[in-house]
C-alpha cells in the first residue's frame, strides 16, 4: 500500500461547493482543514461529509448518511477557522467533504490518501 500526502485548495468559495472526492480503490485519512474568510464581514459555513458505504455484516449493520462537521458556524472577518484540531476523518471510497459559504471562503484540506 502506498501513502501519499496531498494538499487540496479551493478559493473563494461563496456556496455548496464539493472539495475533495475519494477516488476508487482508495481510503483517505483527512488530516486537517482550515477555512479562511476572505472578506471582512463575518460570515457563515457548514462542512459536509457525504458517504453513501452500504450496510456492514455485525454490529455495525446501518449504511452510512450525509452527516455535517459543523452548521452555519460564524467565521468573523479576515480570519480562518481551524475545523479538525488535531482529529483524524477516515473516508471511504466515493466519499465526498463538501464546504458551503455564505461568502468568499478559501478552503485548505490536507489529506493522506492510501492506495
Amino acid at each position: 500500500m502506498a501513502n501519499t500526502f496531498k494538499l487540496v485548495t479551493k478559493a473563494n468559495v461563496t456556496s455548496a461547493d464539493v472539495i475533495y472526492t475519494v477516488a476508487a480503490s482508495t481510503t483517505t485519512i483527512i488530516l486537517g482543514l482550515m477555512l479562511g474568510n476572505t472578506t471582512s464581514a463575518s460570515t457563515t459555513a457548514t462542512v459536509s461529509l457525504g458517504s453513501d458505504t452500504a450496510a456492514r455484516a455485525g454490529n455495525n449493520d446501518e449504511a452510512n448518511q450525509t452527516v455535517e462537521l459543523i452548521t452555519g458556524t460564524s467565521i468573523p472577518g479576515n480570519s480562518s477557522l481551524e475545523i479538525m484540531g488535531g482529529n483524524k476523518i477516515n473516508m471511504e471510497a466515493t466519499d465526498t467533504l463538501s464546504v458551503t459559504a455564505g461568502a468568499s471562503t478559501d478552503v485548505i484540506l490536507s489529506v493522506m490518501e492510501i492506495t
